[in-house]
């Protein structure tokens, strides 16, 4: 008779959903726009652009190459899987490798469709800061234009961000490396997130935003796949 895997560790499901909710709720009501320009303006310089526009670190190395190497990762979680469908020792981790190609998948394909659907512009692109587009709340009408944005929510940092699904792939086997995920993966996020900033491709709620997406994403995807309750013992009936 197969082993039952033990139950997972206790997790407050409706409160970690709730507050990503209650917080993209928020940036609907609040136009995070102020605060957005306040923060880019701190990395543009007039008649110059940004900082960072022309950066070969920021554009090659954190840009390209590091969101290389997260695909890498994700390339890596799909050959595991194809290999756990084998007689292999990795078929014990099905489930855990199932998931997180699954959260990868989903945290990173998210992005475009919403990009193309929105319509919002990069800061690049805006007249305040040497563009000829102008800006506009998130859901308000986009003035007519030839040259749609595409700048909401934040791709780069979805590479980051959506690594958060390693943190609930690993939190009931490998509760310390979990957390060293977690840390890992909002390090990461909010690394890109930064530097995109400062090249003028996003503002900062952009990759807010992200990080929402993928946090829910990476939750529900745990909640149907890998979480498993605590099932209680049926009494013994007497006689």
């Amino acid at each position: 008779m197969k082993a039952l895997s033990p139950p997972s560790r206790p997790f407050n499901f409706r409160l970690w959903f709730a507050l990503p909710l209650s917080l993209m709720a928020l940036l609907l009501l609040i136009d995070p726009g102020p605060v957005d320009m306040a923060i880019s303006n701190l990395f543009y310089e007039p008649g110059i652009g940004f900082v960072g526009r022309h950066s070969f670190f920021l554009e090659d190395i954190l840009h390209d190459r590091a969101k290389q190497a997260v695909i890498v990762i994700g390339v890596l979680a799909i050959v595991g899987f194809v290999i756990s469908l084998l007689p292999t020792r990795l078929r014990q981790y099905r489930r855990s490798l199932g998931y997180l190609v699954l959260a990868l998948a989903l945290c990173t394909s998210l992005v475009t469709p919403l990009k193309a659907l929105t319509n919002v512009q990069c800061p690049w692109s805006l007249e305040q800061y040497g563009g000829d587009q102008v800006h506009t709340p998130l859901l308000s009408k986009r003035p007519a234009t030839d040259k749609p944005g595409r700048c909401w929510p934040g791709g780069h940092a979805s590479a980051g961000f959506s690594l958060l699904a390693l943190f609930f792939m690993l939190r009931d086997r490998r509760p310390r490396a979990a957390r060293a995920a977690l840390i890992g993966a909002l390090a990461l996020g909010a690394v890109f997130s930064l530097g995109r900033t400062m090249q003028g491709a996003h503002f900062m709620s952009h990759n807010l935003w992200t990080l929402l997406f993928d946090w829910c994403i990476s939750l529900i995807c745990y909640r149907l796949v890998l979480y498993r309750q605590l099932v209680s013992a049926p009494h013994p009936i007497r006689k």
